[in-house]
């Protein structure tokens, strides 16, 4: 099967069930949204060595947000029980100290709830107020620069992590040109982040080592090109220099399939790709499989 003339092997993305929260930061204009925003997401690419995986979903303008200002959703990935201390921690020392920001809950209907707001409020040392906006029940806790508004309670729900695929380019360039336009065509999907630093995982790993039984996760050896010659088994194919990963995490697996396609008909579109692949362990780490010719099926 080809994509634009590119093979696309036949293979799948092992992701995994997991469970995410998604909230609204507005604030007085969009640069103080996208400050709070790049703190708030910071340090969570991976669950492997971050508390949590956490990415920007999409921006707002003001006449979508129930305050009129612009906004930003973000999602935030972790398991369940640590759900409520994550977001405590990030909205609590990435917006709550960020200028002219609020939050609100953004998950929607049949989400389970954690009581963020209401907790918060104990930084207003008993000044904190209830109030509403839009008939969302808020806290106003006043700060040095006025208030920061916080809604009472926070979803999460459960959603799939993990989606990803491998664009296998002749040599650095076109890797990262063709990563970067499959991270631009996924930023318009709904319900869908990508984690790593612009979108892009420059290293992609395997679980466990060869060497090392202290390390959870190391190098994924068959796909990196300078490797090809001295290792058996090497699945980078001849004329490959560089290989990037693309990793998502949506609300539903029809979303990260859905941004996985798009990111993988972008991709291909950039000359010096060669192959697109994806990252699995037989099935031995995750339970949901997305088969890459599925896509298009």
């Amino acid at each position: 099967m080809k994509i634009n003339d590119v093979p696309i092997v036949d293979t799948f993305a092992e992701a995994f069930e997991s469970h995410y929260s998604r909230f609204l930061i507005t604030a007085k204009t969009e640069k103080w949204v996208e400050i709070a925003a790049r703190e708030t997401t910071g340090f969570a690419s991976s669950i492997i060595g971050c508390s949590a995986e956490a990415g920007v979903e999409s921006y707002l303008s003001g006449d979508v947000t129930p305050d009129g200002r612009p906004g930003v959703v973000v999602q935030i990935w972790t398991g369940k029980k640590k759900m409520l201390h994550e977001l405590l921690d990030r909205i609590g020392q990435c917006v709550l100290t960020a200028p002219t920001t609020a939050v609100f809950n953004w998950c929607g209907e049949g989400c389970e709830t954690v009581d963020v707001g209401r907790k918060m409020r104990y930084f207003g040392d008993g000044y904190a107020k209830k109030t509403k906006i839009g008939g969302r029940r808020m806290y106003a806790i006043p700060i040095m620069m006025g208030e920061f508004l916080i809604e009472r309670d926070f979803g999460f729900s459960k959603g799939v992590a993990g989606g990803n695929f491998l664009i296998m380019g002749s040599d650095l360039d076109s890797s990262l040109s063709a990563a970067e336009a499959a991270e631009a065509a996924i930023a318009g999907v709904a319900g869908v982040i990508t984690s790593f630093p612009g979108g892009v995982c420059a290293s992609g790993s395997k679980v466990g080592s060869n060497k090392y039984d202290f390390m959870k996760a190391t190098t994924s050896e068959l796909f990196c090109p300078s490797l090809r010659d001295e290792i058996q088994g090497s699945m980078v194919p001849e004329g490959v220099g560089s290989i990037a990963e693309i990793v998502l995490n949506g609300v539903s697996r029809d979303a990260v399939a859905q941004a996985m396609k798009l990111g993988i008909e972008a991709a291909t579109s950039v000359e010096g790709i060669e192959q697109i692949s994806a990252a699995n362990y037989g099935g031995t780490l995750g339970n949901v499989p997305i088969k890459l010719y599925e896509l298009w099926g």
